[in-house]
């Protein structure tokens, strides 16, 4: 097999549900952003997303998103927007956008 089909072979496709409710430590093997985290799941900030305004990378480490943070995930809004995170020894609510910025590794 040539290394594209290898490739191609180890996909898997799922739909959006299944894909929202994946724990977080089944994808512990590659970077992934906050927004991807389940409630009850723990990560670490290791760097921020390309793309994110200058501004909103600093609002976010203003708020204690620093890079090193833990961060848990608290609750979801029923419409799953904003979502509550703890972090620096206080909770906070991020939208999906501005957590799609913050790059964690799962702790």
């Amino acid at each position: 097999m040539t290394h594209v089909a290898v490739a191609l072979s180890r996909r898997t496709m799922t739909t959006v549900n299944e894909a929202s409710y994946t724990s977080a430590r089944a994808m512990a093997d590659s970077p992934t952003t906050l927004a991807a985290l389940a409630p009850g799941d723990t990560g670490r900030v290791t760097g921020y997303a390309a793309g994110g305004l200058p501004a909103t990378i600093r609002r976010l480490m203003d708020l204690g998103f620093g890079i090193g943070e833990d961060v848990t995930v608290v609750r979801r809004a029923p419409l799953r927007d904003p979502v509550v995170y703890r972090v620096a020894g206080y909770e906070a609510a991020l939208r999906r956008s501005e957590a799609r910025l913050i790059v964690i590794e799962i702790a």
